[in-house]
């Protein structure tokens, strides 16, 4: 079997999805969660774009030793110069630097002859050698170009020191057919070609992304760029998940692996999905909900009487439980801590205690904790703790279909006041939302609320997400609890919080020296 790299661009490409933006605390534990699942490559940010993506891919390169961490780099000394500052305390610190090839992005955005394109290219790549060990070069929009522009340029940047090749469909026009001519014409006609790895990196603009991705291992590409859940730039990039568990169900056909911990991909799946707010669908290939559900009675009966008739991934494969109690209202702290651990957290103490305490509490209102639950209550005191400036004491809420709904809040701002104020709306969680809007003295608007439950049954934890625009700025904000609108009460206020930590760190450092 031929080893593929899997990079991850997740934290780069997956958070320029639109309404997604991550925070310096999610960031790193999406990050050390990649490193659990054994992606090769993350690859962190753009180091350059600003002062907390810096913060960001430094902090992770920094901490996590088990993949390699790159971050992305226009063909600028000075944006290579940041990207090796950010970079170079990693395990093995590697610069992704791009710049366009298609005739229409050489004409129309870059405003540059090819030979200046050769020119600058080859001129990125040789100074970013002065600094790092690994250099890959990417052709943005190479699917729209000169194939023979393209062997000319990256014999050059090869030649000046790029160990990695990436072909990217930009913007997802490519066809699985035309990808294979295209890789394969380079695998050809490259006279240095042997001495870098090829990599593909698919946008899903046709719905091709995947297949493409496919199409290029068959076709001799070493490397595959994707991210969790196949989030991204417009319609997403090519799902890791997609093409890490066909490598390995249909080995038979591509005759190429990947070095992942499958077992980890529910897992992963499921705190990116929580921390972007971008819900899985239902049938989503190989971790959506419906994945391994049989709804015909013809497929149910031939299941129960051997699984293979219609159930090519198990379950396990992937990482997904039976939702079987994992805990109950009996269970001590030692175990508790045990099955933390066997999520794949680690917390401090007083991470654990105050999680163990909300799971207590759960425990007395809810007759079967399981392992959703537990991660949803780890996930957001691990994140949901480091954002907290405005928070919710006491909420009540008086409703009836003859009255006015009206919520009272008892809540402690960031100055430590404790604040008691009511207001009524058309629905319950306005009445909330007016309330917050009055404590919090400053305009608020909503412009997307979203609620889903943790697992089934009356009595499952709920979910919700929102996005606000609060002093000019928009922010995401995600809340759990087993009540509705307690869970919507802290989505408000999460996201709002968000925006505070936003400002206050921007303010820290401006006052630091700029690189």
């Amino acid at each position: 079997m031929r080893k593929i790299n899997v990079f991850d661009t997740t934290l780069r490409d997956g958070e320029q999805s639109a309404g997604v933006n991550l925070n310096f605390e999610e960031k790193l534990e999406i990050a050390q969660q990649l490193e659990r699942l054994g992606v090769d490559i993350i690859e962190a940010g753009f180091p350059a774009s600003s002062q907390g993506d810096f913060r960001a891919v430094k902090a992770i390169a920094d901490t996590v030793k088990g993949s390699s961490v790159t971050g992305l780099s226009r063909s600028l000394e000075k944006e290579i110069d940041i990207s090796w500052e950010a970079l170079k305390g990693g395990a093995e610190p590697r610069i992704h630097v791009f710049l366009a090839t298609s005739p229409i992005h050489m004409t129309h955005k870059l405003r540059m002859t090819p030979d200046e394109v050769v020119e600058t290219a080859v001129a990125s790549v040789k100074y970013a050698a002065k600094r790092f060990p690994i250099i890959q070069w990417s052709a943005e929009d190479a699917c729209r170009s000169d194939l023979d522009f393209l062997v000319r340029i990256i014999e050059q940047v090869i030649d000046a020191g790029a160990s990695v090749i990436n072909i990217p469909d930009t913007v997802g026009y490519i066809t699985p057919k035309e990808i294979t001519h295209i890789f394969t014409y380079l695998r050809e006609n490259v006279p240095n070609i042997h001495k870098a790895q090829l990599s593909a990196h698919c946008h899903d603009d046709l719905g091709l992304a995947v297949a493409n991705s496919l199409a290029a291992i068959e076709a001799g590409a070493d490397q595959v760029e994707c991210t969790v859940n196949g989030i991204g730039e417009r319609a997403g990039n090519a799902s890791l998940e997609e093409i890490a568990v066909a490598l390995k169900i249909r080995g038979d056909a591509y005759k190429a692996e990947t070095g992942l911990t499958l077992n980890e991909i529910k897992r992963t799946s499921s705190l990116v999905s929580k921390l972007t707010g971008m819900i899985v669908p239902n049938n989503k290939a190989v971790v959506g909900n419906n994945a391994f559900a049989h709804e015909s009675g013809i497929h149910q009966d031939g299941v129960l009487k051997e699984k293979t008739t219609y159930e090519i991934i198990t379950p396990e494969l992937v990482g997904v439980s039976s939702n079987r109690m994992v805990l109950g209202k009996h269970s001590g702290r030692h175990a508790f801590k045990e099955k933390i651990k066997e999520l794949g957290y680690t917390a401090t103490d007083e991470q654990l205690n105050k999680v163990f305490k909300a799971f207590k509490e759960l425990a007395d209102k809810k007759k079967e904790i399981t392992e959703d639950d537990i991660f949803a209550l780890m996930t957001d005191e691990k994140i949901g703790a480091a954002v907290k400036y405005y928070e919710v004491h006491t909420l009540q809420v008086n409703y009836g279909t003859t009255n006015i709904p009206t919520a009272t809040i008892t809540m402690r701002t960031p100055n430590d006041e404790v604040v008691e104020e009511a207001a009524t709306g058309s629905g319950s969680v306005e009445a909330i939302y007016n309330t917050l809007e009055r404590i919090i003295d400053s305009p608020v608007k909503l412009l997307d609320y979203r609620i889903q439950s943790i697992t089934g049954g009356r009595d499952a934890l709920a979910e919700v997400f929102v996005k606000v625009l609060y002093d000019g700025t928009e922010s995401t904000g995600r809340g759990t609890a087993h009540d509705v609108l307690e869970a919507s009460a802290k989505a408000y206020i999460n996201a709002v919080n968000r925006i505070v930590n936003r400002k206050m760190r921007e303010e820290e450092t401006e006052t630091e020296v700029h690189i």
